[in-house]
């Protein structure tokens, strides 16, 4: 039997930004929920963003101040060195657990 021990561990919502993070290029958070065809809000995907970049799976840039842009400007995520590894291994792993119920 398979055990994921010592894989760090990602929530649903976790899982699928970097999924989303890994497929493309860096994004804005609201790019993310976008993308996400409902399955990230508004309301928890920033909370979700500051704790990936506090485990380390993701980094971020506040973008430069345009002239005339209003509010506050904007932060793009990327996945860092560590975060597509943890992605990869969850991929494997899940790769394997489908795998496996044939």
């Amino acid at each position: 039997m398979f055990k994921a021990e010592g894989l760090p561990r990602l929530s649903s919502k976790e899982l699928l930004i970097l999924d989303l993070l890994a497929a493309e290029q860096p994004r804005y958070g609201l790019e993310l929920v976008a993308q996400s065809r409902g399955r990230l809000k508004r309301g928890t995907v920033y909370v979700t963003l500051g704790r990936m970049e506090d485990k380390g799976y993701l980094e971020s840039e506040v973008e430069e101040h345009r002239p005339g842009a209003a509010g506050l400007p904007r932060r793009l995520y990327r996945p860092t060195a560590f975060g597509l590894r943890v992605h990869g291994a969850w991929f494997l792993l899940r790769s394997q657990l489908a795998w496996g119920a044939r």
